[in-house]
């Protein structure tokens, strides 16, 4: 490696040092004030390398396991604005559990950024394995991380489990892939012996669908998502902002990349396996989310519904396909963090659970105005409504999906968005009923920086909603880049890869 790799690498560099420093920092003083600032300064410093290493350093592969590019780059930037803003909005909602040490939770917060970053980044199994059990593992402490409750820790034990259960499905499945094709590369498998899907052979395919099973976990879509409503109620409020965001951002990037520069659309097997999997996910999201009282397990199941909308814009295929996956992306990105702030702003200081149930939220825009028109203006994102940035983020997966003449996705798309809608609305009506008598007003603390990090996302919402042009060209930047690249490789892959990654013919 040159001193060019190591500029190309500045963000995670930063992050992983950053990690470090606060480890050290904590051993000397422990101070929750100082751990949230340390933690804060590691992030925009990390962000602010993504912007220095875009113009000179971007499309470079350092070492055959990663390669920093601008669509890399865009998603590590998205990685590391959710974690910056879940770090905000946890000072206020550590901070009231005196019981807590709430130091060490933000090295497992820049470890899990750290871990997410990598996963993007990835252009080799290998990267892919060790960046998604970095986000993993320390995703699980994470979520146990208030272990004196007894909720997170059923979680942290549930989501121990889905995780050993997805890696095994990962490892086996990469294990065929690689006896198929003898590398791990993700490039090189786009090379197949012969012309034709067939080419490729049984091994890769099953191999591929074992893949998608692990990933089909990590994104917790239908049959694989029975994990996510108990993780999501039994994490603490902002850790379940985290793992909606990031962790799910993370592995569906990653998942374009690799059917993108594999090119995986040209066999009909993993394509009809994700159709099914996104028409699914769709329908038994929306229509479970409509049995719930509970908002995070209904945010729970919206969010299984969303990955199904966006699994319709990946599965058009092409630069498309990137465009309209990375708006959905930005757009879940933003609402559900800020679903999740107000969650967190709600919840009351030492109690049990978060302020989950809709009773919590009965008549919060006679007492709590503006935290009402901030979830408004998130749940009717979610619903896809003019104005907001989720109208273009649906206008964008309905697009692609035509153009691909995906039919039978877009009905269920448009369907889902219908049953969406009511329990969308039904949470709005609840904050616009009348308080019951008697009951007290939420007490919502001094969180002057999660209101502001609210605030902020509310802005993005809306403004975005109205004037999506500058996110429009950077995604559609991106894409170009992105296409042009694998195009390049797939002309002069033999050329360009060592001897022991070439293919193997079978």
């Amino acid at each position: 490696m040159n001193a060019a790799d190591f500029q190309a690498l500045a963000p995670l560099i930063v992050l992983s040092v950053a990690a470090v420093l606060l480890m050290l920092l904590i051993a000397v003083r422990r101070s929750h004030a100082m751990a949230a600032w340390a933690s804060g300064i590691g992030l925009v410093t990390a962000l602010a390398s993504v912007v220095f290493v875009s113009a000179p350093h971007s499309g470079r592969h350092v070492t055959p396991l990663l390669i920093v590019d601008d669509y890399a780059l865009f998603y590590i930037g998205l990685v590391i604005v959710a974690a910056l803003a879940v770090s905000v909005i946890s000072h206020g909602y550590l901070k009231s559990r005196d019981r807590l040490p709430c130091e060490e939770y933000y090295v497992l917060l820049l470890l899990a950024t750290l871990g997410a970053a990598t996963t993007v980044a990835a252009d080799h199994f290998a990267a892919f394995f060790l960046g998604l059990e970095t986000l993993s593992i320390a995703l699980l402490g994470l979520i146990a991380y208030p272990h004196v409750a007894e909720r997170p820790v059923e979680a942290g034990v549930k989501y121990l489990v889905l995780s050993g259960v997805a890696s095994a499905f990962l490892l086996f499945g990469i294990a065929l892939v690689y006896a198929q094709t003898g590398t791990l590369s993700f490039a090189a498998q786009a090379v197949v012996p012969a012309a034709g899907a067939d080419a490729r052979g049984l091994y890769w395919l099953n191999g591929v669908a074992l893949i998608l099973v692990g990933i089909g976990f990590k994104l917790s879509v239908v049959p694989f998502h029975m994990w996510a409503p108990d993780v999501y109620e039994g994490a603490p409020a902002p850790v379940t902002a985290f793992l909606a965001v990031v962790s799910k951002c993370a592995v569906f990037a990653l998942l374009l990349r690799y059917f993108l520069t594999a090119d995986a659309w040209a066999s009909a097997g993993p394509a009809t396996i994700l159709s099914i999997i996104a028409v699914l996910s769709m329908i038994a999201g929306n229509l479970l989310a409509l049995l719930q009282d509970n908002v995070k397990r209904v945010l729970a199941y919206s969010s299984i519904a969303h990955l199904g909308y966006a699994l319709v814009a990946l599965l058009a295929g092409g630069a498309l396909a990137v465009e309209a996956v990375s708006v959905y992306l930005a757009m879940y990105a933003v609402t559900t963090l800020g679903a999740f702030g107000v969650v967190t702003i709600l919840s009351r200081p030492g109690a049990e659970c978060d302020a989950d149930t809709l009773e919590d939220y009965r008549g919060l825009f006679w007492v709590r105005p503006w935290l009402a028109l901030a979830f408004a203006a998130m749940l009717l994102s979610l619903a896809g409504i003019p104005l907001t940035l989720g109208f273009i983020a649906k206008f964008y997966a309905v697009a692609s999906g035509v153009s691909a003449s995906l039919w039978l996705p877009v009905v269920a798309l448009v369907i889902g968005s219908i049953i969406g809608l009511y329990y969308y609305l039904r949470i709005i009506v609840a904050m616009l009923s009348a308080r019951s008598a008697g009951t007290a007003a939420p007490a919502t603390g001094s969180q002057w920086p999660a209101y502001a990090a609210l605030a902020l996302l509310t802005v993005a919402l809306l403004g975005l909603g109205v004037f999506p042009s500058p996110l429009v060209a950077v995604v559609r930047a991106t894409a170009a880049d992105l296409a042009e690249r694998t195009e390049l490789t797939r002309v002069q892959p033999a050329t360009s890869m060592a001897p022991s990654e070439r293919l193997r013919p079978r």
